[in-house]
């Protein structure tokens, strides 16, 4: 459960409205149901928050242990040299990409077309 089904659980209640759903046995006639009902949203939202809290404590370790995380880069160090000296030899970019086995797009970002123009090759 979330806060939103709270705010929208508070707004029916404001119209004299009770909440019951068939599939999910959440029943808020009555104030004993109701009462029910809000101690659970209560618990599930706090969960929320502590799960929450620990993953970034958990990310926060890692980073001082030297983890990094995401996806490793596709182009290494060997591959940029080797696509640059495949593409000094005059060869397609293209054929360039497959050979290192990047996509094109990822050969780009990496070595810019702009800068083989004048024989000039921009590293980022």
């Amino acid at each position: 459960m979330s806060s939103r089904l709270l705010k929208t659980t508070a707004a029916l209640e404001g119209r004299k409205i009770d909440l019951r759903s068939l599939t999910d046995g959440i029943d808020t006639r009555g104030a004993a149901r109701r009462f029910f009902f809000n101690v659970m949203a209560a618990l599930a939202v706090m969960e929320r928050e502590l799960i929450l809290e620990r993953t970034n404590a958990g990310l926060a370790a890692a980073r001082l242990a030297g983890k990094v995380g995401g996806r490793r880069p596709s182009m290494t160090p060997t591959k940029l040299e080797a696509a640059r000296k495949l593409l000094d030899a005059g060869q397609a970019p293209k054929e360039v990409a497959s050979v290192v086995g990047v996509s094109l797009a990822t050969l780009y970002r990496h070595l810019p077309a702009g800068g083989r123009q004048l024989g000039l090759l921009a590293v980022e």
